[in-house]
């Protein structure tokens, strides 16, 4: 894959008698056509997502709209056998979408699965997990000044410090989207998304790539989480978040593009958990 940065190595040994990785896909709207787009929108979406669809006022944030929710249901029915236009989703009091699963279990892959989608003007990115929350996030970085200070105000004391150790432009503009990425990822997986405060957690953030430490918020204990920081193509940066467990393998799948069928992902060793009040910057 040109421009992939990951926060892992390949690895092997992946068989069938080991539980399912965390599976990523990453899909720019390139991918599908326009008309592709709608002629899929047409026949998947319910009522709801073509209501909501038929609201924007821009072609480019339709089609948006259009790429990242196919993309959903075609990655629901591969992976729970519920076919893209019966999938039933339904949204938390706080706007966090889940598949409502046939009380008989789903078709493919037994009873739980949890998805968490983010797209960025141009990308979509969708996590997939069995075992508890999946949080996932993507911006781009080639956004102009637009926005930066007023993130990096929501930060936490040492995040701003850390952030403002960086020479002005690209290189402090990329750590603020890194620790944002990484912070929306967290909260998305809590299933609290902007309810929760931003500068009540922090990250400690390796030079390059990866997650040094974490200090989780005073109204959470200090459980292991595992977080992936991402670049899968240039100037495009993703942060996914997902609690660590041993029952789940310590590797996840990336894959690139609409994903039409099974293809071969790649396969990438996860980091290790981080569970510790983060160390000084």
């Amino acid at each position: 894959m040109n421009g992939l940065a990951t926060a892992g190595h390949p690895v092997t040994g992946f068989g069938p008698d080991r539980p399912e990785p965390v599976k990523l896909w990453f899909c720019p709207n390139d991918e599908l056509t326009p008309g592709v787009a709608t002629t899929l929108a047409t026949h998947w979406l319910d009522e709801h997502e073509q209501e909501i669809a038929s609201r924007f006022l821009f072609e480019r944030d339709r089609r948006q709209y259009l790429v990242a929710h196919t993309l959903v249901r075609r990655v629901l029915a591969l992976e729970g056998g519920v076919p893209e236009a019966e999938a039933v989703i339904w949204r938390s009091s706080r706007g966090r979408p889940f598949l409502q699963k046939p009380v008989e279990g789903l078709p493919r892959g037994g009873r739980e699965l949890d998805f968490n989608l983010s797209h960025t003007a141009g990308h979509n990115l969708l996590g997939v997990v069995r075992r508890h929350r999946i949080g996932v996030d993507v911006e781009r970085l080639d956004r102009g000044d637009q926005g930066f200070d007023a993130i990096v105000e929501t930060f936490a004391d040492e995040e701003q410090a850390w952030v403002a150790q960086a020479a002005p432009g690209r290189p402090r503009n990329r750590r603020v989207l890194r620790l944002w990425t990484l912070k929306e990822a967290y909260s998305k997986a809590r299933g609290l998304g902007l309810g929760l405060p931003f500068d009540s957690f922090a990250f400690t953030l390796a030079e390059d790539r990866g997650v040094r430490g974490f200090r989780p918020p005073g109204t959470e204990a200090a459980l292991p989480w595992r977080f992936i920081e991402l670049e899968p193509v240039p100037d495009v940066l993703a942060a996914v978040a997902v609690a660590a467990d041993t029952d789940v393998p310590p590797d996840f799948q990336l894959h690139h593009g609409f994903p039409w069928d099974r293809s071969a992902p790649r396969l990438l060793a996860l980091p290790e958990p981080v569970a510790v009040p983060a160390p000084a910057f």
